[in-house]
């Protein structure tokens, strides 16, 4: 869609050139989301592709994904990681989330991870996957300063998330604990390739790492919900902590009731539990 009130576009090479960033100014990375309907307010695209971020980053302590990086290259890198890493156990998480989001090829090959998360959509790929492997999110300040936050604390409702005026991601980060840890993954949607109303994830650190048992649930709820036990719980207390998922925090849209949300991850989150027993 043409969005026709742009005035200007910029493309800063330098962090120090993306602000300042005003009421009427919009940040662009892939853009499938910002030219898919009406922005009457915007007046000023920043596009950050130009800043020169490598869109992913692999060491020895885990992966670094920059905010421009694509849906589509963290799909490859589910191909591309066992190489690199063959202890990353957790590896096949990265194109299961990605296929949890309703997106044509030419949409993966565009849509971003920063964009993704920015969004704080329920069904948000990457707010899955950043909730299920314990990631952190970079902020960059328009001070110059910056800070990292879990993914949980970053969203906090539907589309609404802690950044202040001016901030932009930066990227999110993935520790190596995580990404060697055992993984089970469930999602339902209306259809088979349709946007998930349920993603359930279950993850059981290694030994080495600790051996905690980790559960979150995503697009079922308006903000992702991240459960940590020591280890694999018992049925009985695996139910009591998805109890502790408030009423208004299960999603309503056409992707399915809340009450049928609610029910469901809990019989999943079991098949999880059984799983990584």
């Amino acid at each position: 869609m043409d969005l026709n009130t742009v005035e200007v576009v910029d493309i800063p090479t330098t962090r120090d050139d993306v602000w300042p960033l005003g009421p009427h100014d919009a940040v662009l990375a892939g853009g499938t989301w910002l030219f898919s309907e009406p922005q009457v307010h915007i007046r000023r695209l920043v596009d950050i592709t130009a800043l020169g971020w490598e869109a992913a980053v692999v060491t020895d302590d885990g992966l670094e994904l920059a905010a421009t990086c694509t849906i589509g290259r963290v799909a490859e890198l589910a191909d591309e990681l066992p190489e690199l890493q063959p202890t990353w156990a957790a590896i096949p998480l990265l194109r299961q989330c990605c296929g949890a989001l309703l997106a044509s090829f030419k949409i993966q090959r565009t849509a971003t991870v920063g964009g993704n998360i920015c969004l704080s959509f329920p069904a948000g790929a990457m707010i899955s996957l950043v909730a299920a492997l314990d990631g952190s999110v970079l902020v960059w300040r328009p001070d110059g300063s910056d800070y990292r936050t879990s993914i949980t604390d970053f969203v906090t409702g539907c589309a609404t998330n802690v950044l202040a005026p001016g901030e932009v991601v930066r990227a999110v980060r993935i520790p190596a604990s995580a990404l060697r840890a055992a993984t089970a993954f469930r999602k339902l949607a209306p259809s088979a390739l349709g946007r998930s109303g349920i993603v359930v994830t279950g993850r059981r650190d290694t030994p080495q790492d600790g051996g905690s048992f980790v559960l979150s649930i995503t697009s079922a709820t308006v903000r992702p919900y991240v459960f940590q036990f020591d280890e694999v719980p018992d049925a009985d207390i695996l139910s009591t902590a998805h109890a502790e998922i408030p009423d208004d925090a299960w999603t309503i849209d056409a992707h399915g009731d809340p009450d049928w949300r609610r029910g469901v991850t809990l019989t999943l989150a079991q098949q999880i539990r059984a799983e990584l027993l």
